[in-house]
């Protein structure tokens, strides 16, 4: 669950993102807005692979994809081990919305590794 600030109140719920599966190498998280209770559908979806580095998010459960992220391979990645990603945002998406999905993510296959 993310909040506003450092709240943990109800009404200050922002987003819950949820693991709907994870298999092998790649994840799928259900994302699902404050105002949508029933959580019978969500309202973004994340998938991705942390072993590619790379994940796309989609609006629902539709094809539309929002955001991308993928390691970028550059010479200071390769002789310095210091990953670098690239990160798409599609026209009128939250990039602090993108960013806390990212880190979600990074955290889940932190955990589980």
């Amino acid at each position: 669950q993310v909040f506003r600030g450092e709240s943990t109140e109800p009404q200050d719920l922002i987003f819950s993102a949820k693991m709907s599966s994870m298999w092998n190498v790649r994840t799928k998280l259900d994302v699902f807005l404050a105002n949508n209770t029933k959580e019978d559908v969500c309202d973004f979806r994340v998938k991705g692979s942390w072993f590619e580095r790379s994940c796309t998010i989609y609006a629902g459960e539709s094809s539309t994809i929002i955001a991308q992220m993928h390691k970028k391979h550059t010479v200071q990645s390769i002789l310095i081990g210091k990953d670098n990603f690239a990160v798409t945002v599609y026209p009128n998406i939250d990039y602090a919305f993108i960013v806390a999905l990212i880190v979600i993510l990074d955290e889940i296959n932190h955990a589980s590794s």
